[in-house]
């Protein structure tokens, strides 16, 4: 991004010392979401675990650019003071695009989403982003319109997305119609199959598969050259031996649906709400994949920008 268009958002947004020299430079540079940080795994383990996001990242040659709202100012990198607001204050709010502008005119703290995150990443120039996994089409959703934020962002916003697919949550079939409708392209990750988050396989096929960070990098240049302007969702399972055991899956996530319905809990409280019911009835089972998931993710995502600046 120029000096003259980052000047335009000085006021709003601040870019880390490393990740603003990164940009200038032609560097590679890996944005991170924050909401996995601040409500997607539990205190103290989430700091540790942020700490180590980001140093995957560093270990595979591109810089970190966790991204947080803090004080009512967009931060692209995190300073450990930021980073420590973030994964210990209960004033932290989950953040998609559409309460940015109101976090930042109240001055508070806010966790960024898939969706936030890809677009603030998108505004300075960062073209590489590592997540998780996806939102999407929540199960109902023919009844509720329960969707996710993040397939709307991706669709208008051109940046490789890294993630272990969409989380298993959730109506994973409606979903890839939806990434299929909204112009997302989907490839695999030493893969022929779509991974669930927790599952390395969620009974769907990709459309496209590869194998190495170079040739994701040959289609971010012809995805340039080509005008797109949908994300590109690299879908990265977790090793078939670090998945949760299928049937204990489905039969947590059965139960953690009925107990989110008795409870009336809806929209984007859901998945926070999930993810906290199976870590609690795998007895720590999920999230120990969900740590190694967002680490792969960060490592890989790392190599492909390293891929995509070399070109």
């Amino acid at each position: 991004m120029s000096d003259a268009a980052l000047d335009h958002i000085a006021d709003r947004v601040r870019l880390a010392p490393d990740v603003a020299e990164a940009l200038r430079s032609g560097g590679p540079v890996v944005a991170l979401e924050s909401t996995i940080i601040s409500h997607g795994l539990p205190r103290p383990t989430n700091l540790a675990v942020a700490r180590d996001i980001e140093a995957a990242v560093r270990e595979a040659g591109a810089v970190p650019a966790t991204v947080a709202l803090v004080d009512g100012t967009v931060r692209i990198g995190l300073d450990p003071d930021a980073l420590e607001v973030v994964a210990s204050s209960d004033a932290v709010v989950k953040a998609s695009v559409r309460d940015l502008a109101v976090v930042c005119a109240r001055g508070g703290h806010g966790a960024t989403t898939v969706a936030s995150t890809a677009q603030l990443a998108a505004l300075v120039g960062i073209e590489t982003f590592a997540t998780g996994g996806l939102g999407g089409v929540h199960r109902g959703a023919g009844e509720t319109f329960d969707e996710s934020a993040d397939l709307v962002t991706l669709a208008s916003t051109a940046i490789t997305v890294v993630s272990a697919g969409v989380k298993s949550i959730l109506d994973v079939a409606a979903t890839l119609e939806r990434l299929e409708t909204l112009n997302v392209t989907v490839v695999g990750y030493g893969t022929d199959r779509f991974p669930g988050f927790y599952l390395a396989d969620s009974g769907h096929p990709v459309p496209h598969r590869v194998d190495a960070p170079e040739e994701v990098a040959a289609i971010v240049a012809a995805r340039r050259d080509l005008g797109a302007r949908a994300a590109l969702l690299v879908a990265n399972p977790l090793p078939v031996e670090r998945q949760l055991d299928p049937a204990r899956h489905d039969r947590v996530l059965l139960e953690g649906l009925a107990a989110a319905d008795a409870a009336g809990v809806r929209g984007k409280d859901v998945t926070p709400f999930l993810l906290a019911h199976f870590h609690e009835a795998t007895e720590g089972e999920s999230l120990r994949a969900n740590t190694e998931i967002i680490l792969a993710n960060a490592a890989l995502a790392a190599r492909i920008a390293v891929a995509v600046v070399a070109r």
